[in-house]
């Protein structure tokens, strides 16, 4: 990334008249160096658009100053930027590295579902990026803020909820189709694929980053817990009892310490795996995940419960998928089954 220009398209769930950005090094153990940031409109209002539209292109400072270094496992808060959005919209951010960053020290999300470009030079007031490779990820930038008086709503969860086997720049993801379907209030999507609640893995545990990804967030009314699968996947399958236990004492956990926060925290139940490589012959992590649900639907933890497994479940095979929802693995949706996992979620919850 040495001298060059990173360009990322992101969708935003609410609009205002200004924004500022966030951009981590949670992950760096050096300091990592912004030489220019700007943001501006894509090109067709496209997602994973590398063109923008010239007169929205916008610099962004930071207390006044045109770049800035982030610490190692600290992150930076860019100064308020004009730039009106509507909800729903997508926000183009482009970034130049002049000294670049070493691959070890890089803060990035694989998940991305949206294509970013990556250019040499400084192309960050470009609208057009010469010579650019596209990539599917994301870099360094962990948030984006409105101005508005708007409740937040914050999701923790896997890929699930990150949304694999939803349709590259399309923005249909299940949170997506919530806010298609709702709106009113903007989204903050802290889902990591592979994620686990107990144990770290590709990335902290659910516990671990809770503190950072939900909780330091302004403004949080809502946090929706959708996680547990890859617990059960990857444990041992004569271990599939006491892994249940733990997960109900995390989630225990996890709603005492948002309560303390003033946020409604809402369970949803653990959706199907069979056909998957998490499946085993002996149906332990099945009775693991049925057992997990039952204490999601009948205790008095969570302030209200989303059964997701209800929704996307074959009645005729309740351990499978239905075959409109399976993206073809046996555990991850396709964008119709994100569609359904949208409706599944009550509008009352959200009022």
């Amino acid at each position: 990334m040495a001298r060059s220009t990173l360009r990322q398209t992101v969708r935003v769930s609410i609009g205002g008249e200004r924004l500022r950005l966030r951009f981590s090094n949670a992950f760096g153990g050096t300091p990592l160096p912004l030489t220019r940031v700007t943001v501006a409109l894509p090109a067709g209002g496209r997602a994973g658009e590398s063109a923008v539209v010239p007169e929205t292109i916008r610099a962004v400072t930071f207390h006044g100053r045109p770049s800035a270094v982030v610490p190692a496992g600290a992150q930076v808060v860019s100064d308020p930027v004009d730039l009106p959005l509507v909800a729903g919209a997508v926000l183009t951010v482009s970034l130049h590295l002049a000294d670049g960053r070493a691959p070890e020290d890089v803060t990035s999300h694989p998940g991305s579902r949206t294509t970013s470009h990556l250019a040499g030079g400084d192309q960050t007031g470009s609208a057009d990026l010469a010579g650019a490779t596209p990539v599917e990820h994301w870099y360094f930038l962990s948030g984006v803020e409105a101005e508005a008086p708007a409740p937040l709503l914050a999701l923790l969860g896997d890929s699930l909820t990150d949304g694999r086997g939803s349709t590259t720049d399309h923005n249909d993801r299940w949170p997506d189709q919530l806010f298609d379907r709702l709106g009113g209030f903007a989204i903050a999507n802290q889902a990591a694929g592979g994620n686990r609640v107990l144990n770290d893995g590709l990335g902290p545990s659910a516990l671990a980053r809770l503190d950072r990804d939900v909780l330091a967030l302004g403004g949080v009314r809502w946090l929706i817990v959708f996680e547990g699968v890859n617990d059960l996947g990857t444990a041992d399958v004569d271990a599939q009892e006491s892994v249940a236990a733990e997960l109900v004492a995390a989630y225990e956990q996890i709603a005492v310490r948002a309560h303390a926060h003033d946020i409604l925290v809402y369970g949803a139940t653990l959706t199907p795996l069979g056909g998957h490589p998490y499946d085993d012959s002996r149906g332990r992590r099945e009775a693991a995940r049925q057992a997990v649900n039952a204490w999601i639907r009948t205790g008095d933890v969570f302030d209200a419960v989303i059964d997701f497994d209800r929704a996307v479940r074959d009645p005729a095979h309740p351990r499978r998928l239905l075959r409109a929802c399976d993206a073809g693995d046996h555990l991850h949706l396709s964008p119709a089954g994100y569609r359904t996992l949208a409706h599944a979620v009550p509008a009352s919850l959200l009022a």
